[in-house]
């Protein structure tokens, strides 16, 4: 692929994540890292879409930040404080074909996940408030995705839709700045930060459109089956490279 068509796809794969994530409140990360990983090699990929994700979501959490319940979020932000650096450390360490591979099963088996409602005693209470904050962090540092565990201790706590998209937010925002702060910044080309900016700016715009016009069910639908096709790709894409 040309430089031309790879910077071109960039642009397209932020713009589709954005969009999602503004239509249902989370999913960019699912959607993005898989094209961002192959395109940037998995370490910058997953790096950028740190950026990508906390910045989408602290300008969601501007409008919505009254739901945030600071309380409840305590354990799961400490939680991914405490992993983080452990995912940081693996994304460095580890061979591209290897972190290929690892993001694909990653992808894959939360959207899988997430599509069943997985429910489990250990995902309720503190405890599991604690549990899905540590595979969150070492998830979002390492891999990217770090909403599935929190999507997962969101249903086994019974919240609500309009419950959860204030705090799923506000949780992209902290986990996604102790990433970037842990990693850094990736190391890119000022046209791609251009059109990685271009690209959310966009997708935003288009979200916030069709959001009051799609039914959640199919939206959600919409985002998983993306996520899934993307982790699958990634993943056949590692195994072959090993």
């Amino acid at each position: 692929m040309s430089s031309e068509w790879a910077a071109a796809v960039l642009g397209c794969v932020v713009f589709a994540g954005a969009a999602v994530q503004r239509l249902t409140g989370v999913g960019f990360a699912l959607v993005a890292v898989p094209g961002l990983a192959l395109l940037l090699g998995p370490a910058s990929g997953v790096a950028l879409s740190n950026c990508a994700s906390g910045a989408i979501s602290a300008s969601g959490l501007a409008s919505t930040w009254r739901g945030v319940r600071p309380a409840t979020m305590l354990p799961l932000v400490a939680a991914a404080a405490v992993t983080v650096p452990v995912g940081a450390w693996l994304a460095v360490r580890l061979p591209d074909p290897v972190l290929l591979t690892c993001t694909g099963v990653v992808v894959t088996a939360a959207v899988l996940l997430v599509m069943r409602g997985l429910r489990a005693r250990a995902l309720r209470g503190r405890g599991g408030a604690v549990a899905a904050g540590a595979a969150s962090g070492l998830m979002n540092a390492s891999a990217g995705v770090g909403g599935p565990a929190v999507s997962l201790y969101a249903v086994n706590a019974g919240w609500t839709v309009r419950e959860f998209v204030p705090n799923a937010q506000f949780y992209g925002v902290v986990v996604n700045a102790f990433s970037v702060t842990v990693k850094g910044l990736p190391h890119l080309t000022g046209r791609v930060w251009l059109l990685a900016a271009a690209g959310l700016a966009a997708g935003e715009v288009l979200g916030r459109f069709l959001a009051p016009r799609t039914p959640e069910r199919a939206a959600r639908l919409t985002v998983l089956l993306l996520a899934l096709g993307g982790g699958l790709t990634t993943l056949v894409k590692g195994l072959t490279s090993l």
